[in-house]
């Protein structure tokens, strides 16, 4: 690695607690104070809530990158990243130089929805404690998937105000290089790149090895992605889905979709470069055991999704048991319904597992214990989705009455329960380890110089 580099990811200091929206709006004001000559900072629009969006522009480089954390609120490693990384870009006369690029950046660009999740940032870093403060809006809602989109049948202009100011941004500046610095809860490391550059590939994976976090060597996010190498795959836009479920038989797929697509595709009209590197709050080091399992890899995605249908089901009749007390535009209820409407989406999955060989052969333990394991993590995220409903519904109802009340409180008791001994479970079954914020950042970080060095080098 260039020694520079080197010398930039071992000076990264041992961070314990992720910052909230105002800690990082106050850091990023104080650094354009400090570095008037290097750094200067705007508000590039405003949130639903009216809460400004902060851009720091730093130093003068022959080419432009753009740089934005929290596209999911529930993502704040990328954050803490930027928090580091623009103090050194403008304490770092030969870091800038090196690198040669004006940087446009973004800390926290869904800041309300960062809000929601500010109650575990803290810590205890448990699976519990994560689940039950966790939030990520429905797919209309979030800032990296309502770029509009016309494609076949689906048609999508229902643009929010955080996505319009990226775009209005995004139109002005052009940017060679965009790092979307999104995460995962848990597994291990893997990238989306917009382009295809093998001769980086190793250099990317051994900044994992580095830091001794596996590689997340599972099932892919979406069973449509298109693995380049191991643990790098092509990037995604809205069109992948769109054709995933019309060519397993869903008729009408635009009915089934109800976003827009994202950062990456939107400026592939100026042939900007996107990457993103995702990375686990939480691993167990079965996620990069590639040795034979004990099933056939259909037999571990059937189960996996016989557990998503049944438990998706109880939080959906729940969720329907209680809707005439809790708000049509309450955050953690759009967010359900969106997350638990995934039936055709399963269908679709089955269909595709019968008609592709790959899934007859013996699982690898990897791709076990994402199947059986890992959704099991995923799917608690949801049970604290609908805890936070209810809470949110008992105590903004301050006149309620005493049915309503009850009913509220009754399954409030039932849902917390069920989240818990589903921790438990969890708890049991997973030797699991929480990875320090300063190995992430590490990696996060070595990727983006990585491969912005790379774009100049290449004169891309």
């Amino acid at each position: 690695m260039n020694k520079l580099f080197e010398q930039v990811i071992n000076n990264i200091p041992d961070y314990k607690e992720f910052l909230t929206v105002d800690e990082m709006d106050n850091s990023s004001k104080r650094l354009a104070e400090k570095y008037p000559d290097v750094v200067s900072i705007f508000e590039m629009g405003r949130t639903r809530d009216n809460h400004p969006l902060y851009c720091l522009k730093i130093g003068n480089g022959s080419s432009n990158a753009l740089m934005f954390g929290c596209p999911h609120p529930n993502e704040p490693i990328g954050a803490m990243m930027l928090e580091y990384f623009t103090e050194e870009l403008a304490s770092n006369k030969e870091l800038r130089e090196e690198l040669d690029y004006t940087w446009y950046i973004i800390k926290s660009w869904d800041a309300d929805g960062t809000k929601l999740n500010e109650k575990w940032f803290k810590g205890p870093y448990t699976l519990y404690n994560y689940s039950r403060n966790f939030f990520r809006p429905a797919g209309h809602q979030q800032v990296d998937w309502t770029y509009p989109i016309d494609y076949k049948k689906l048609s999508f202009h229902d643009t929010i105000p955080e996505t319009k100011a990226m775009m209005n941004l995004i139109d002005e500046i052009e940017p060679k290089f965009i790092y979307s610095l999104h995460n995962a809860g848990f597994g291990g490391v893997y990238w989306y790149i917009s382009k295809e550059v093998p001769e980086i590939y190793d250099e990317m994976r051994k900044t994992a090895n580095k830091q001794n976090i596996p590689l997340n060597l599972g099932e892919p996010e979406a069973p449509y992605c298109v693995e380049l190498s191991p643990a790098i795959y092509q990037d995604l836009g809205i069109q992948q889905s769109y054709d995933y479920l019309d060519k397993y038989g869903i008729e009408n797929p635009q009915d089934e979709i109800r976003t827009g697509t994202c950062t990456a595709d939107y400026a592939k009209k100026y042939n900007s470069f996107t990457l993103l590197t995702e990375l686990p709050y939480f691993y167990d080091k079965r996620i990069n055991d590639s040795s034979p399992g004990t099933m056939t890899r259909k037999e571990a995605v059937i189960k996996s999704l016989e557990f998503d249908d049944e438990h998706s089901k109880f939080i959906v009749e729940t969720l329907n048991s209680i809707k005439d007390y809790i708000d049509k535009d309450n955050p953690f209820r759009l967010a359900l319904e969106a997350f638990t409407n995934n039936k055709n989406t399963n269908e679709a999955t089955l269909k595709m597992i019968e008609n592709n060989p790959d899934f007859e052969r013996i699982a690898t333990v990897a791709e076990e214990f994402d199947n059986l394991l890992v959704t099991r993590f995923y799917k608690m995220l949801s049970y604290g989705l609908l805890v936070r409903a209810v809470e949110s519904a008992i105590n903004k109802g301050e006149n309620l009455e005493d049915e309503a009340k009850t009913k509220l409180e009754s399954t409030f008791n039932l849902v917390e329960s069920r989240l818990k001994d589903l921790s438990e479970y969890l708890e049991t079954e997973m030797d699991y380890e929480v990875v320090p914020i300063k190995k992430l950042i590490a990696i996060q970080l070595e990727c983006g110089l990585l491969v912005s060095q790379h774009l100049n080098q290449k004169g891309a």
